[in-house]
């Protein structure tokens, strides 16, 4: 009964933290804004970045991926669950608040920031996802600064995660968690892949972007 109900609190610990909608707050106590109601819509750094400007958006993007880092590191050594599935689960449930976060009718982020700070959070523990992490990064940032799409940097990130998972022989647990947040990231932005398809994306023009 107590493991349960360690994991029972753990649970709801998690979700809670992930639930911390970071961009909505920052529009409402810098500008007096409700964030959903300007750029993409969308509760997360991208637009935090957007709308509020470069600082705020760096100071999202870090609580954010603060959130889940600190699930998947803090929160599961003070309820004990050390265990690699439990950080995992925990890691899952820390996105889903993120994503769906009850604060906002379950209506949250895309969960990119989030879902790093899970892995960063968990090569604290398990040293062999520490390059499937790094490789992931570095593939975010290259197809970023070819392409100038955040969200296309992300869908690609996603999408090699789970094959670098395979090439660093990771536990089933870590394997499952690179699947789902895959998941994750792809159906959440569903309707960027849409405009990216119709060439209506918003993107970041570097000086090596040809202009037309």
């Amino acid at each position: 009964m107590i493991p349960l109900l360690k994991i029972s609190i753990a649970f709801i610990v998690s979700y809670l933290i992930g639930s911390i909608p970071t961009a909505y707050i920052f529009g409402r106590v810098l500008k007096g804004i409700d964030i959903r109601k300007h750029g993409s819509g969308n509760v997360g750094a991208t637009n935090a970045f957007r709308i509020l400007g470069k600082g705020p958006g760096t100071v999202v993007l870090l609580i954010d991926v603060l959130k889940g880092s600190v699930v998947t590191s803090l929160v599961a050594d003070l309820f004990g669950l050390s265990d690699p599935f439990m950080r995992v689960f925990l890691g899952i449930v820390v996105v889903c608040g993120h994503n769906w976060t009850v604060f906002l009718n379950f209506k949250g982020g895309k969960g990119i920031a989030t879902s790093l700070g899970v892995l960063v959070g968990l090569t604290i523990a398990i040293a062999s996802i520490r390059p499937v992490v790094f490789y992931t990064l570095l593939s975010w940032i290259v197809m970023f600064l070819i392409s100038g799409y955040v969200s296309l940097a992300s869908v690609v990130a996603s999408v090699i995660l789970p094959f670098l998972a395979l090439i660093f022989p990771q536990p089933f647990a870590v394997m499952l968690l690179t699947v789902i947040l895959c998941v994750f990231v792809v159906f959440r932005h569903r309707p960027n892949i849409s405009r990216l398809l119709q060439n209506k994306e918003s993107k970041v023009k570097f000086p090596w972007h040809k202009r037309k």
